[in-house]
């Protein structure tokens, strides 16, 4: 086989890969048996209520939390028994929007969206000002560079706390919650800029909600970078990358696209589309 044919192959390998995943805390079982896939391109929506493993789900694909049997792969690497600090390089490559932003309120705007760098001794703070301004840019709070987010709106935090996770152009993004407390106006902001990244960088996702409007925003439109928003998609389409998971009391019990999950005779499915 050529090294065309192995950037190839790695190119259409999963970037996310659970087989027969279980995770106890505590002596309960909060995952069991999850088994799927996110494909290079592909943002995946993990809907459910509140309590049924969606959190820890992303905590496991972080290596945060290990689970006691199945494998997990990311990047194409094994991680289910990596050591700790093996860890590290594949953390860099990810973006994590934590519930609620998680930002620091003793840091600027500049020091919160710059955080994984400012780790970095190797990175001047002439080079992070213009990451952190180009981070806050896509997201459109280029302005708050100095401020503190005592002083922001709830959906500015959030903003800045996706800024944050994209400063470092991440190959994958785990979004936990991300329009979570906030009003449907700053929601849709919210997914406007998770589309935006869909869209325009085509990363790779997997974004946790229990917000069906979210989920269905995302199949039903696109982000239109010359116009800057989000517009429809044309009657009847939806977007072909975005696919639908759904677990149930820590069981996955849905995998698929829109329509399907539409379509579904699964119970708890039809129960929580009503």
């Amino acid at each position: 086989m050529t090294a065309t044919d192995n950037s190839d192959s790695r190119a259409a390998s999963p970037v996310i890969e659970f087989a027969g995943v279980t995770v106890t805390l505590g002596g309960r079982t909060i995952l069991e048996d999850i088994s799927f896939t996110v494909a290079p391109g592909e943002t995946r929506v993990l809907l459910g209520p509140a309590g049924v493993g969606k959190s820890v789900l992303l905590k496991v694909v972080n290596g945060l939390i290990r689970p006691e049997a199945g494998s997990i792969w990311v990047f194409g690497e094994e991680i289910t028994r990596m050591p700790e600090e093996a860890l590290f390089p594949l953390r860099a490559r990810t973006g994590m929007v934590f519930q609620e932003g998680a930002l620091f309120d003793s840091l600027s705007v500049r020091d919160n969206t710059a955080y994984q760098l400012l780790q970095d001794p190797a990175i001047s703070s002439e080079e992070i000002d213009v990451r952190v301004h180009e981070a806050l840019r896509f997201v459109g709070l280029e302005e708050t560079f100095s401020l503190f987010p005592s002083s922001l709106s709830g959906g500015m935090r959030r903003r800045v706390a996706i800024a944050r996770a994209l400063i470092n152009n991440p190959e994958l993004v785990l979004y936990d919650s991300p329009t979570g407390g906030l009003d449907p106006v700053t929601s849709t902001h919210i997914m406007e800029l998770v589309m935006k990244e869909r869209d325009v960088h085509h990363t790779p996702s997997l974004m946790v909600t229990h917000r069906l409007q979210d989920a269905f925003l995302l199949c039903s439109h696109h982000f239109d970078e010359q116009r800057n928003e989000a517009v429809p998609l044309p009657k009847g389409q939806t977007d072909p990358n975005t696919t639908f998971l759904m677990l149930d009391e820590g069981r996955l019990i849905f995998d698929g696209g829109v329509e399907a999950l539409m379509q579904s005779k699964i119970g708890f499915v039809r129960e929580f589309l009503e």
